[in-house]
């Protein structure tokens, strides 16, 4: 971690403070970070001026370059001016000294606004002192071969500098006097209880504090009352691990207390990127501590600040979830919504980053979760983090926004109404994190029969019969509460029927036999909503509520059972079943009457047909069946034949077609019930095209 530090606590950069580091890891230097304003917050007993820190991660250089501000007349800099380092530890922060330094010969003309070396009017950070480094690590300009005079040392290891920071003039300053002993005992106003329940907080013995270096009893409000939240980001990368989290406290910890001259940390609370809350200034995390983040609000303020830079990406769920629970916690203490607004007395003249200015004692307005920008001139907490602070508002008030039903499972549903047999799965989603949601309810009808955990997605429900409104109520951990629009689930156990019962058909087409084509008839119906009807055997096939028929082949000779199962939206069945066997006559074993001639080919059912142009010649079947089909081939010289049933004449087929057929079910004939019938087919003798040749007769029984 590092920062730019000088020696006026009240002095103000109005420039640019960037800084740049090189990867220990894979030896590249990163792009250049912008140093966010000045960390100047309101502390009394500050020893110098500074940026706000920047965790960096392990790196072996850096560089620092500070901008003049557009339009400044001058580019002077505040004296004293110095890179501070900090090694975070692993259980305490330490100072770091420079093992080398470059000094630029030429400025780059982009540098052009960067003082290199101190004026005659700035004095160096430090006096130099006698080189430190091992001789792979010197402390002189290795271009120059002198010690650099910006170097400093700390030979008490604690990062504090060996000599003062001087003056302009040269005359060191006093530094401020370490506290020997603790400070007169504080009255400890009392810690209120909360509306909502406090969020889990990581102490500051979790997060490895030195409490030595800041021996001062902390300090608390004046009110005793906080009335607003500022949030804050601590403006530094956000490509730190979570595991890192509290080296990087520790880090702004070292930073505000030891480069700074703060008596402690300066915000009351931080948050990393997984949502981990860590205590900050010291003083009781349920008390109204005092801290130093609102340059002016402090008295009536506390600070949240989350770790990393939020200019362009907002900041994780978690993170924004563990401010919301933490800003209601502490405004819930001391009954202030977190949604409202907050009258807060300015202790110092201002400006806001919008260009609001105000004078010291003016009373001034604020939403009571606002970022820092809203009452200092910083882009503090970052344009994106800022623009979803009225998400973070809203979770922390409540109620539970986005909640919807996602799904009902175990249920049907039709049009807009779900069916069920009794069980149902009711699945939700909401907007709200978890950790702000004190429970889940599932309503029927108005009534809560199944209460969940905040944490909880979906819940279960038996039904009694009939019709129902079922809903998800949310209770936000506020006590505020948000249903979901109600759906109407019918639970029923009556089964559908077949109003029509499965039953087959021959029909037109190719025959084969192993492929006689058929129709497959049935109809469904329901109480309440049928859904489907599924065909299981001899294959597997879904059909719409409203399909009632359907075109097969089956096998010649093989009794083939057609099995059907209807389905309701809630589930019940009731199935059926019919058995039918093609059975093919061929030619042959007709009676013949008249002159008919046979052909032999592939092409004819059974290798043989019978062909006849001779008028009033015919063939006649006798069977046992409930569906008939005449075979025939057919050409564009194809006569007509005349179709007798049961010694009846039903039609006159004309044979003719543009293309050749073999084996074409030209005519069919279906009964209600099976009975013995007789087809007989006699030869028209059509002038000009007489022939008619026949492949036999089909019958299903």
């Amino acid at each position: 971690m590092l920062g730019v530090t000088w020696t006026d606590a009240s002095a103000r950069v109005s420039g640019t403070v960037e800084i740049r580091t090189r990867s220990v890891d894979s030896g590249r230097w990163s792009a250049w970070l912008r140093l966010d304003g000045d960390s100047g917050q309101g502390e009394s007993g500050a020893t110098r001026g500074g940026t706000e820190p920047a965790w960096v991660g392990p790196s072996d250089g850096v560089e620092a370059r500070l901008r003049a501000a557009d339009g400044a007349t001058s580019n002077r800099l505040p004296a004293g001016l110095r890179l501070d380092l900090i090694d975070p530890g692993t259980d305490r922060a330490i100072g770091m000294e420079p093992a080398a330094f470059a000094i630029e010969e030429a400025p780059s003309p982009a540098d052009t606004a960067v003082s290199q070396e101190p004026t005659e009017d700035q004095a160096p950070s430090a006096a130099p002192e006698e080189p430190k480094g091992t001789p792979d690590e010197p402390t002189a300009d290795e271009t120059s071969g002198q010690p650099n005079p910006s170097a400093s040392s700390d030979p008490t290891g604690t990062g504090s500098p060996a000599q003062s920071p001087t003056t302009p003039s040269g005359t060191p300053t006093s530094p401020a006097p370490a506290s020997s002993s603790p400070a007169p005992t504080v009255s400890v106003p009392p810690a209120p209880p909360s509306t909502v329940q406090q969020p889990p907080v990581t102490s500051r013995a979790g997060w490895g504090a030195d409490e030595s270096i800041s021996p001062e009893e902390p300090g608390y409000l004046p009110g005793g009352k906080i009335r607003a939240v500022v949030v804050h980001h601590t403006a530094e990368s956000n490509s730190y691990t979570c595991e890192q989290a509290p080296a990087v406290v520790r880090g702004i910890y070292a930073y505000h207390v030891k480069q700074l001259g703060w008596k402690d940390i300066g915000y009351n609370f931080l948050v990393d990127k997984c949502g981990t809350v860590y205590e900050g200034r010291k003083g009781g995390i349920d008390r109204p501590v005092m801290g130093a983040h609102a340059y002016g609000f402090n008295s009536e303020t506390t600070g949240i600040s989350v770790l990393g830079t939020y200019t362009d990406t907002a900041p994780t769920q978690a993170a924004m979830a563990s401010v919301a629970r933490l800003a209601a916690w502490k405004l819930g203490q001391y009954g202030v919504d977190p949604a409202g607004t907050a009258t807060l007395t300015a202790g110092a003249s201002g400006r806001s980053y919008s260009g609001k200015t105000w004078t010291s004692g003016a009373r001034l307005s604020f939403p009571a979760v606002h970022g820092h920008r809203d009452g200092y001139n910083t882009q503090c907490p970052g344009d994106a983090f800022y623009n979803r602070l009225g998400t973070v508002r809203s979770w922390a008030a409540g109620p539970v926004t986005g909640l919807t039903i996602k799904s009902i499972s175990s249920a049907g549903r039709s049009g807009t109404t779900y069916y069920t047999k009794a069980g149902i799965t009711v699945s939700w989603s909401a907007g709200t994190p978890s950790s702000l949601v004190s429970r889940y309810e599932l309503l029927v009808d108005g009534k809560p029969v199944v209460r969940t955990s905040g944490t909880a997605t979906s819940a279960k429900a038996t039904l009694a019969v009939g019709s129902h409104k079922i809903a998800v109520r949310a209770v936000h951990q506020s006590g505020r509460s948000s249903t979901t629009p109600a759906a109407t689930v019918v639970a029923e156990s009556t089964a559908p029927s077949f109003s029509t019962k499965p039953n087959l058909a021959l029909r037109t087409g190719t025959v084969n036999t192993t492929a006689v084509p058929l129709t497959l008839k049935w109809k469904a119906a329901d109480s309440a909503a049928l859904k489907e009807v599924r065909l299981t055997a001899p294959v597997a096939k879904t059909y719409g509520p409203t399909t009632y028929s359907a075109s097969h082949t089956a096998k010649s000779g093989v009794a083939t059972a057609w099995k059907m199962t209807a389905h309701d939206q809630a589930g019940n069945t009731t199935s059926a079943s019919v058995t039918g066997t093609p059975v093919i006559l061929q030619e042959t074993s007709a009676t013949r009457s008249g002159t008919w001639s046979t052909k032999s080919s592939t092409s004819y059912l059974g290798g043989k047909s019978y062909s006849s142009t001779a008028r009033n010649a015919s063939l006649t079947w006798t069977f046992t069946g409930r569906s008939a089909a005449w075979v025939v081939s057919r050409a564009s010289g194809s006569g007509q034949a005349h179709v007798y049933v049961d010694g009846v004449k039903t039609t006159t087929v004309d044979l003719k077609s543009a293309t050749t057929k073999y084996r074409d079910a030209i005519w069919t004939k279906t009964w209600s019930t099976s009975a013995k019938h007789t087809v007989k087919i006699v030869v028209s003798g059509t002038q000009g095209r007489p022939t008619i040749t026949t492949d036999g007769l089909v019958y299903l029984k």
